[in-house]
């Protein structure tokens, strides 16, 4: 009677377990799928933003259009991209093109000091630390969903029921933020 007891408990206590860690994983791949789509929500703000921004380029630097060309491409493929591997390629490009478009701005004193542009360049880098923060937050939902995974005994649930590892989303690949910054004063 007392082995039965000791049985029916360890019994009871595995499946309580395996539930326990099998909800933790649903929440935490819930919390990733949420995350990112906070991330979305910030990326399209900044994608509406940016033809404003443009147009207003534009009227000061009309004969610039290879860059206004290059910056709506970017926008549109940056749009369409949908996993965070495919949103990091091209996250890259639509940044560079930014770059190259306040490059311009810059060659344009008047339309540096136009408040329309210092209004809309303000919300754009509103936009680009919100995308930061929400992109932390995602990367670290995705470490502990992934760590989750790959430790015992979780892993071996998380394979029963297919759970997967997720990738994260990073705007720079590594290799281009471990280069040495060059400081010059000349």
């Amino acid at each position: 009677m007392a082995t039965a007891i000791v049985i029916l408990v360890i019994i009871a206590g595995t499946i309580f377990a395996v539930i326990a860690i099998y909800n933790r994983l649903v929440r935490l791949k819930n919390t990733i799928e949420s995350s990112w789509s906070d991330i979305d929500v910030h990326l399209k703000k900044r994608y509406d933003l940016v033809p404003n921004l443009v147009e207003t380029v534009k009227g000061y630097a009309a004969h610039e259009k290879s860059v206004f060309e290059k910056v709506t491409q970017a926008r549109s493929m940056a749009m369409q991209a949908s996993s965070p591997a495919e949103k990091t390629n091209a996250e890259n490009i639509f940044k560079d093109t930014l770059k190259s478009l306040f490059a311009v701005a810059e060659a344009y004193p008047e339309l540096k000091a136009n408040e329309n542009f210092i209004q809309l360049q303000s919300q754009l880098k509103e936009l680009e630390d919100n995308i930061e923060y929400a992109r932390r937050y995602y990367n670290a939902v995705v470490r502990d969903y992934n760590i989750l995974i790959e430790s015992f005994p979780s892993n071996i649930i998380a394979s029963q029921f297919k759970f997967k590892k997720e990738e994260f989303f990073e705007l720079e690949a590594p290799e281009v933020e471990r280069k040495p910054v060059k400081v010059s004063f000349s």
